[in-house]
């Protein structure tokens, strides 16, 4: 498959076991009547939710480049991103006031058994979800399978810790486990949409890519015998790809076609190491001093 087939089989497969989660979740919630068990539905209601954003996103960030969009329609994988990470805040507060409610008005949990059986069905169904995600990730350094990927992250460990809270309530007969977990949760998806918000909006507002991956720009062009520098180096990302853009000092004294040449061979450099990247050089020569507003 390549990159977006992959993306599309991931969003599909994550839309596909959310509606199950759901479902199975739904049930035990209305059974035990769990705090956790209702962050859990919740944390799965946004999933499907965010999986099903990211299904539209990854279908329209495929379409090529056209005359309204010349860079593509990469960043909006950015905007599915950041609209993912207002709800889950959104979900957060509610849980949150849900766990302080239980924990004023605590009630015991009820039908522990069939919660256990749900929250089973729940782990291994996400476990393969994000075995999955994770290779698609690896492959396609997709924001919005990245961001889909932290959510169901995030189921893993809430519905771990609402077996801890069955056993702690059921056999140690610990009743306030359930709504500090709940809380716990939402404390966790919180700070998970901020990371998510942070990324998405890097994006939108064309930050630099890390500094890291600039050294290694400068690396990949200063390695080529004939450049003697470079200048006004500009880089950003689109959630699907990069865009980076340079200036290459060369001798004065050589011609266009061999300027041309060289310049080349330094874009398949700077391809090989960032295979999605749109590359633009420029060519300057190297005794002549340019006075760049911006001063980079």
């Amino acid at each position: 498959m390549n990159d977006v087939a992959l993306k599309k089989f991931a969003a599909l497969l994550a839309t596909g076991i959310s509606l199950i989660l759901i479902a199975v979740k739904a049930v035990a919630w209305h059974l035990s009547d769990s705090v956790s068990l209702l962050s859990s539905l919740i944390d799965s209601l946004v999933d499907s939710f965010a999986s099903f954003l990211n299904l539209i996103a990854i279908y329209h960030a495929a379409k090529p480049a056209d005359l309204d969009h010349r860079f593509g329609h990469g960043k909006i994988e950015a905007l599915s991103a950041l609209g993912q990470s207002l709800f889950i805040l959104g979900s957060s507060v509610f849980i949150f006031k849900e766990a302080v409610e239980r924990f004023i008005h605590p009630q015991p949990l009820e039908n522990s058994g069939f919660v256990i059986a749900a929250t089973i069905i729940s782990i291994i169904l996400t476990a393969v979800l994000v075995f999955v995600q994770k290779r698609v990730i690896r492959k396609t350094n997709s924001l919005a399978i990245q961001a889909d990927h932290a959510h169901y992250k995030t189921d893993l460990f809430i519905n771990g810790g609402i077996l801890a809270v069955i056993i702690g309530d059921q056999y140690l007969h610990i009743g306030f486990l359930d709504p500090f977990f709940g809380a716990i949760v939402g404390c966790y998806i919180a700070y998970a949409s901020y990371k998510i918000l942070k990324q998405s909006l890097a994006i939108l507002m064309d930050r630099e890519l890390s500094e890291t991956e600039r050294q290694k720009i400068g690396h990949i062009i200063r390695s080529h015998p004939k450049v003697h520098g470079y200048h006004l180096l500009r880089t950003r990302s689109s959630g699907t790809g990069e865009f980076i853009q340079c200036h290459l000092e060369l001798s004065g004294s050589m011609s266009l076609t061999e300027a041309h040449i060289i310049s080349h061979e330094v874009e398949q450099k700077i391809r090989e190491a960032f295979p999605n990247a749109d590359i633009i050089l420029h060519q300057d020569p190297a005794h002549i001093i340019e006075d760049h507003r911006d001063g980079l």
